[in-house]
Protein backbone atom coordinates (compact mmCIF):
# COMPACT_ATOMS: atom_id res chain seq x y z
CA UNK A 1 0.00 0.00 0.00
CA UNK A 2 1.45 3.58 -0.70
CA UNK A 3 0.52 6.75 -1.78
CA UNK A 4 2.84 8.62 -4.10
CA UNK A 5 2.21 12.16 -1.78
CA UNK A 6 5.74 14.01 -0.71
CA UNK A 7 4.55 15.55 2.86
CA UNK A 8 2.21 12.79 4.25
CA UNK A 9 2.20 12.70 7.71
CA UNK A 10 2.76 8.98 8.09
CA UNK A 11 0.74 6.72 10.41
CA UNK A 12 2.68 4.49 13.44
CA UNK A 13 2.24 1.19 11.90
CA UNK A 14 3.67 2.52 8.66
CA UNK A 15 7.79 3.26 7.82
CA UNK A 16 9.19 5.80 5.40
CA UNK A 17 11.07 5.11 1.77
CA UNK A 18 12.61 8.17 0.94
CA UNK A 19 13.83 7.93 -2.92
CA UNK A 20 16.63 10.52 -3.59
CA UNK A 21 16.95 10.57 -7.32
CA UNK A 22 17.41 12.73 -10.32
CA UNK A 23 14.64 12.70 -13.14
CA UNK A 24 17.95 12.65 -15.80
CA UNK A 25 19.35 9.97 -14.27
CA UNK A 26 19.09 6.57 -16.28
CA UNK A 27 20.66 4.47 -13.28
CA UNK A 28 18.02 6.28 -11.03
CA UNK A 29 14.89 5.23 -13.41
CA UNK A 30 16.28 1.56 -13.18
CA UNK A 31 16.33 1.57 -9.29
CA UNK A 32 13.20 2.95 -8.59
CA UNK A 33 11.70 0.52 -11.81
CA UNK A 34 13.39 -2.24 -9.66
CA UNK A 35 11.76 -0.66 -5.86
CA UNK A 36 8.58 -0.92 -7.16
CA UNK A 37 8.46 -4.53 -8.40
CA UNK A 38 9.98 -5.28 -4.84
CA UNK A 39 7.03 -3.45 -3.12
CA UNK A 40 4.57 -5.21 -5.68
CA UNK A 41 5.92 -8.41 -4.53
CA UNK A 42 5.02 -7.43 -0.33
CA UNK A 43 1.69 -6.41 0.00
CA UNK A 44 2.02 -6.97 3.14
CA UNK A 45 4.46 -4.15 4.02
CA UNK A 46 2.97 -0.59 4.90
CA UNK A 47 4.64 2.37 3.88
CA UNK A 48 5.36 5.97 2.84
CA UNK A 49 6.97 7.01 -0.94
CA UNK A 50 8.82 10.19 -0.04
CA UNK A 51 9.84 11.49 -3.33
CA UNK A 52 13.66 13.39 -2.83
CA UNK A 53 14.80 15.58 -5.42
CA UNK A 54 18.36 15.51 -6.01
CA UNK A 55 20.45 17.78 -8.88
CA UNK A 56 23.21 15.69 -10.78
CA UNK A 57 24.12 19.18 -12.60
CA UNK A 58 23.17 22.16 -10.36
CA UNK A 59 24.33 24.71 -12.81
CA UNK A 60 22.82 23.47 -16.15
CA UNK A 61 21.24 26.38 -17.93
CA UNK A 62 17.70 26.62 -17.26
CA UNK A 63 16.75 25.76 -20.60
CA UNK A 64 18.83 23.01 -20.99
CA UNK A 65 21.51 22.31 -23.35
CA UNK A 66 22.18 20.11 -26.56
CA UNK A 67 22.83 16.51 -26.13
CA UNK A 68 26.17 16.78 -27.65
CA UNK A 69 27.52 19.12 -25.73
CA UNK A 70 26.44 17.44 -22.44
CA UNK A 71 27.75 13.87 -23.42
CA UNK A 72 31.05 15.92 -24.38
CA UNK A 73 31.15 17.59 -20.97
CA UNK A 74 30.00 14.97 -18.87
CA UNK A 75 32.24 12.38 -20.64
CA UNK A 76 35.16 14.14 -22.59
CA UNK A 77 34.04 12.08 -25.84
CA UNK A 78 31.22 10.82 -27.36
CA UNK A 79 32.79 7.38 -27.74
CA UNK A 80 32.88 6.81 -24.20
CA UNK A 81 29.39 8.25 -23.97
CA UNK A 82 28.30 5.15 -26.21
CA UNK A 83 29.79 2.52 -24.27
CA UNK A 84 28.53 3.54 -20.99
CA UNK A 85 25.10 4.15 -22.48
CA UNK A 86 25.13 0.58 -24.34
CA UNK A 87 25.67 -1.14 -20.63
CA UNK A 88 22.87 0.74 -19.13
CA UNK A 89 20.87 0.14 -22.21
CA UNK A 90 21.61 -3.85 -22.04
CA UNK A 91 20.56 -3.74 -17.58
CA UNK A 92 17.70 -1.52 -18.90
CA UNK A 93 16.15 -4.29 -20.81
CA UNK A 94 16.47 -7.08 -18.66
CA UNK A 95 13.82 -5.04 -16.33
CA UNK A 96 11.92 -4.01 -19.08
CA UNK A 97 13.16 -0.48 -20.09
CA UNK A 98 13.73 0.04 -23.50
CA UNK A 99 16.44 3.29 -23.07
CA UNK A 100 16.52 4.98 -26.35
CA UNK A 101 19.12 7.43 -25.73
CA UNK A 102 19.45 8.54 -29.48
CA UNK A 103 16.07 9.76 -29.52
CA UNK A 104 17.33 12.79 -26.65
CA UNK A 105 17.85 15.59 -28.09
CA UNK A 106 18.59 18.13 -25.17
CA UNK A 107 20.06 17.30 -22.35
CA UNK A 108 17.30 19.30 -19.82
CA UNK A 109 17.40 21.17 -16.30
CA UNK A 110 15.27 18.82 -13.83
CA UNK A 111 14.27 21.48 -11.45
CA UNK A 112 10.63 22.39 -12.76
CA UNK A 113 10.52 18.48 -13.18
CA UNK A 114 11.09 17.95 -9.65
CA UNK A 115 8.68 20.81 -8.63
CA UNK A 116 6.01 18.97 -10.59
CA UNK A 117 6.78 15.81 -8.94
CA UNK A 118 6.18 17.55 -5.35
CA UNK A 119 2.99 19.29 -6.91
CA UNK A 120 1.63 15.79 -8.03
CA UNK A 121 1.94 14.19 -4.01
CA UNK A 122 -0.28 16.70 -3.30
CA UNK A 123 -2.93 14.17 -5.30
CA UNK A 124 -1.41 10.94 -4.53
CA UNK A 125 0.30 11.15 -8.02
CA UNK A 126 4.21 11.86 -6.97
CA UNK A 127 4.63 7.83 -8.08
CA UNK A 128 3.43 7.68 -11.56
CA UNK A 129 4.29 10.97 -12.55
CA UNK A 130 7.83 9.93 -11.52
CA UNK A 131 7.37 6.76 -13.61
CA UNK A 132 5.67 8.99 -16.71
CA UNK A 133 8.75 11.50 -16.32
CA UNK A 134 11.52 8.86 -16.80
CA UNK A 135 9.72 6.83 -19.38
CA UNK A 136 9.12 10.45 -21.45
CA UNK A 137 12.56 11.36 -21.30
CA UNK A 138 14.57 8.04 -21.75
CA UNK A 139 12.02 5.81 -23.93
CA UNK A 140 10.23 8.63 -25.99
CA UNK A 141 12.97 11.30 -26.18
CA UNK A 142 11.13 14.06 -25.02
CA UNK A 143 12.03 17.26 -23.56
CA UNK A 144 11.02 17.07 -19.86
CA UNK A 145 12.93 20.70 -18.96
CA UNK A 146 9.96 21.90 -21.52
CA UNK A 147 6.74 23.15 -19.69
CA UNK A 148 4.78 22.31 -22.43
CA UNK A 149 6.14 18.79 -22.27
CA UNK A 150 5.65 19.22 -18.56
CA UNK A 151 2.09 20.18 -18.47
CA UNK A 152 1.68 17.60 -21.11
CA UNK A 153 2.39 14.61 -18.72
CA UNK A 154 0.82 16.24 -15.95
CA UNK A 155 -2.37 16.05 -17.89
CA UNK A 156 -1.88 12.07 -18.97
CA UNK A 157 -1.41 11.63 -15.27
CA UNK A 158 -4.82 13.25 -14.39
CA UNK A 159 -4.21 16.70 -12.97
CA UNK A 160 -5.48 19.93 -14.32
CA UNK A 161 -3.60 20.92 -16.95
CA UNK A 162 -4.28 25.09 -16.31
CA UNK A 163 -4.05 24.46 -12.42
CA UNK A 164 -0.15 22.80 -13.62
CA UNK A 165 0.74 25.64 -15.98
CA UNK A 166 -0.04 28.07 -13.28
CA UNK A 167 1.92 26.15 -10.62
CA UNK A 168 5.01 26.00 -12.96
CA UNK A 169 5.08 29.60 -13.92
CA UNK A 170 5.12 30.50 -10.69
CA UNK A 171 8.47 29.91 -8.13
CA UNK A 172 5.92 27.45 -5.51
CA UNK A 173 8.65 24.31 -4.55
CA UNK A 174 11.57 26.14 -6.24
CA UNK A 175 13.10 26.50 -2.98
CA UNK A 176 11.87 23.32 -1.13
CA UNK A 177 13.77 21.16 -4.69
CA UNK A 178 16.87 22.88 -3.61
CA UNK A 179 16.61 23.02 -0.04
CA UNK A 180 16.13 19.06 -0.60
CA UNK A 181 19.28 18.55 -2.86
CA UNK A 182 21.32 20.40 -0.48
CA UNK A 183 20.06 18.10 2.32
CA UNK A 184 20.73 15.52 0.23
CA UNK A 185 24.05 16.38 0.14
CA UNK A 186 24.87 16.79 4.08
CA UNK A 187 23.57 13.59 4.63
CA UNK A 188 26.54 12.43 3.00
CA UNK A 189 25.00 11.56 0.03
CA UNK A 190 27.01 12.15 -3.44
CA UNK A 191 25.18 10.20 -5.89
CA UNK A 192 21.97 8.63 -7.19
CA UNK A 193 19.80 6.86 -6.78
CA UNK A 194 19.70 6.23 -3.08
CA UNK A 195 17.02 4.61 -0.49
CA UNK A 196 16.58 5.82 2.97
CA UNK A 197 14.43 3.99 4.70
CA UNK A 198 12.73 5.24 8.27
CA UNK A 199 15.66 7.64 8.43
CA UNK A 200 17.97 5.60 9.50
CA UNK A 201 19.40 2.74 6.77
CA UNK A 202 20.39 4.12 3.76
CA UNK A 203 21.39 1.88 0.14
CA UNK A 204 22.77 3.62 -2.76
CA UNK A 205 22.67 2.47 -6.28
CA UNK A 206 19.98 0.43 -8.33
CA UNK A 207 19.97 -2.61 -6.32
CA UNK A 208 18.83 -6.01 -7.02
CA UNK A 209 14.78 -6.06 -5.79
CA UNK A 210 16.35 -8.66 -3.13
CA UNK A 211 18.33 -6.48 -1.71
CA UNK A 212 15.98 -3.58 -1.40
CA UNK A 213 13.33 -6.51 0.19
CA UNK A 214 16.47 -7.58 2.65
CA UNK A 215 16.42 -3.45 3.76
CA UNK A 216 12.75 -3.39 4.18
CA UNK A 217 12.20 -6.21 5.94
CA UNK A 218 14.94 -5.30 8.69
CA UNK A 219 12.64 -1.51 8.70
CA UNK A 220 9.10 -3.51 8.95
CA UNK A 221 10.47 -5.28 12.01
CA UNK A 222 11.99 -2.65 14.06
CA UNK A 223 8.03 -0.88 13.44
CA UNK A 224 6.54 -3.81 14.71
CA UNK A 225 9.26 -3.86 17.65
CA UNK A 226 8.32 -0.29 18.14
CA UNK A 227 5.00 -0.88 18.80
Amino acid sequence: MHNGGVNSIVPPSRFTIEVVHDLICPWCYLGVRRLFRTLRQRPDLRYELIWRPFLLNPDMPTAGMSRNDYVMRKFGSEERGRRLYSSIGEIGRSEGIEFRFDRIRRAPNSVNAHRLVRYAGRFGRAGPLVECLFEAHFVAGRDIGDLAVLIALAAEQGLEPNAVRRFLMSDEETEAVHADNLRAHRLGINGVPCFVISGRHAIAGAQEPDVLERLLDVAAIEMVEQG
